[in-house]
């Protein structure tokens, strides 16, 4: 049976996330919600100018939003340094303690006594643990997961049910993996020989730091002859690809249904958005931000904003849209003088002696 929510007072609240409160409220909260769904036991947020003209109308309890903002809403309004992050500590406080995985390998768990486990950690059922499997304390392996040969975990890993990792695979401390991703897996590498595409043989390793998230049925390649290399605190989506010897770099993000061909080299704080699409042995430069549905066929510099089919900076892009969308109307305008204007000879007839 799922526990009673917790409950919290506005000055609570208040206290909680260091906000000033706009307007006197005696109400008690139990959980949060966005301003279109939000009732008034609920706490909802403007973070986000598109959100708005929902806020104005919120039959919200109360809402956060920047300092200095200005209403009136139809609800007391809280304001603090960053309505997001206290948004989201709100909701982990109503949400009550976590689930508790008591340590301990469930009796259906296949491990190897030749793999080395920490005396906390949690094996679920039908997990599989191959020999020399290495795994640090406070490790948490969901049901149905399987570590392949002489792999490494750092400590405090959360694998969700029905991850896989190949073998020779290292994982940082505290990274979390969701349900279905494969990292691991050969790199896609074949030679095209006597009319027949033949295997490169993939040798190398998937390497992940710390303090990564990895989405659900995400793909990641293990490199060629080396590692494909997941650095520091990148946070990746689900359904996204990584081909064999890419690097991405620190803090990163991929987001949902984006590709990464092999040996692609990420800079740190670099955004890929959804659906792009980058090709193989390209370099983008550190803060760059690659928006959605994009595709990058040359290596880019850090620091820009790039969109497009060819990945151009998106004031360029934008640009150039404007232009392509006017294009009918152009060819109508250009059809009208046309018209106007006397017959043009044909090519091929001689013209005429006046």
């Amino acid at each position: 049976m799922a526990s009673e929510p917790n409950r919290l007072t506005t000055a609570q609240v208040v206290t909680l996330i260091h906000g000033k409160l706009n307007g006197s409220s005696e109400q008690v909260f139990c959980g949060v919600s966005d301003p279109r769904t939000a009732r008034p036991n609920q706490i909802t947020c403007l973070s986000d100018p598109r959100y708005r003209a929902a806020s104005l109308v919120t039959k919200a309890g109360a809402i956060l939003v920047h300092e200095g903002t200005q209403g009136p809403f139809p609800c007391p309004w809280i304001e603090v340094k960053d309505p997001a992050l206290a948004f989201a500590k709100l909701a982990a406080e109503f949400s009550g303690p976590p689930i508790d995985w008591a340590p301990g390998i469930h009796p259906t768990a296949v491990v190897s006594p030749e793999a080395f486990l920490a005396e906390d950690v949690y094996v679920g059922p039908h997990a599989v643990i191959e020999p020399g499997v290495e795994m640090g304390p406070g490790c948490h392996i969901g049901a149905g997961c399987y570590i392949g040969h002489r792999s490494h975990l750092g400590k405090k890993v959360f694998l969700y049910p029905r991850v896989t990792l190949y073998e020779r695979t290292q994982i940082g401390d505290h990274v979390i993996i969701h349900s279905g991703a494969v990292i691991g897996a050969d790199g896609f590498g074949y030679v095209f020989k006597n009319g027949t595409h033949e295997k490169i043989p993939q040798l190398g390793y998937v390497q992940i730091d710390s303090d990564v998230e990895i989405g659900a049925n995400t793909a990641i390649d293990r490199g060629r002859f080396d590692r494909t290399w997941i650095q520091e605190g990148c946070k990746i989506d689900n359904l996204v690809m990584i081909g064999h010897n890419c690097c991405i770099g620190k803090h990163s993000i991929l987001i949902g249904q984006s590709g990464l061909s092999g040996s692609v080299h990420l800079g740190e704080y670099v955004t890929i958005a959804g659906q792009s699409g980058l090709g193989g042995h390209l370099t983008i430069g550190d803060g760059a931000t690659i928006t959605a549905q994009s595709g990058v066929t040359r290596s880019l510099d850090g620091g820009v904003v790039y969109s497009g089919r060819h990945a151009l900076p998106i004031k360029e892009a934008m640009k150039l849209e404007a232009f392509n969308r006017r294009m009918p109307e152009f060819f109508e305008r250009l059809k009208k003088i046309e018209d106007r204007l006397p017959p043009i000879a044909d090519p091929g007839e001689p013209l005429s002696p006046s």
